[in-house]
């Protein structure tokens, strides 16, 4: 008698758009890691490391901005399908709580922004 074994497709996210939209996302993790872990050198070295002029780093934080922003993106653009916000028992609509999100993002960015490029 023998075992069946079922065959596994490891690519089984690219049959569907919106799946394969959640893993990119989740894979970004990786590079919003590398972002923070970057910017802590950049603030206690108190400017960039020796090596952040190299092309190599240079192309890694462009596609490190790049995967941030989608993974932020794609983030905050989910908010209104987590959280229901009800105020007298109307709903706040999704493009409020995304424009919400994505104000402060923009906020937020401006201030760490202005702390990097001043040397904080």
């Amino acid at each position: 008698m023998t075992t069946y074994h079922a065959k596994r497709d490891h690519l089984w996210f690219l049959r569907n758009r919106t799946y394969t939209v959640f893993v990119a996302r989740e894979l970004t993790s990786v590079f919003v890691a590398w972002t923070i872990v970057y910017l802590m050198l950049v603030i206690d070295a108190g400017g960039p490391p020796s090596f952040a002029g190299e092309p190599w780093m240079i192309a890694i934080n462009v596609v490190a901005f790049a995967a941030t922003a989608f993974h932020a993106i794609t983030f905050l653009n989910l908010a209104p399908k987590a959280t229901v916000v009800r105020l007298d028992g109307w709903r706040v609509p999704a493009f409020m709580i995304q424009g919400g999100n994505h104000s402060a993002w923009l906020v937020v960015s401006g201030i760490v922004a202005f702390l990097v490029l001043k040397g904080v």
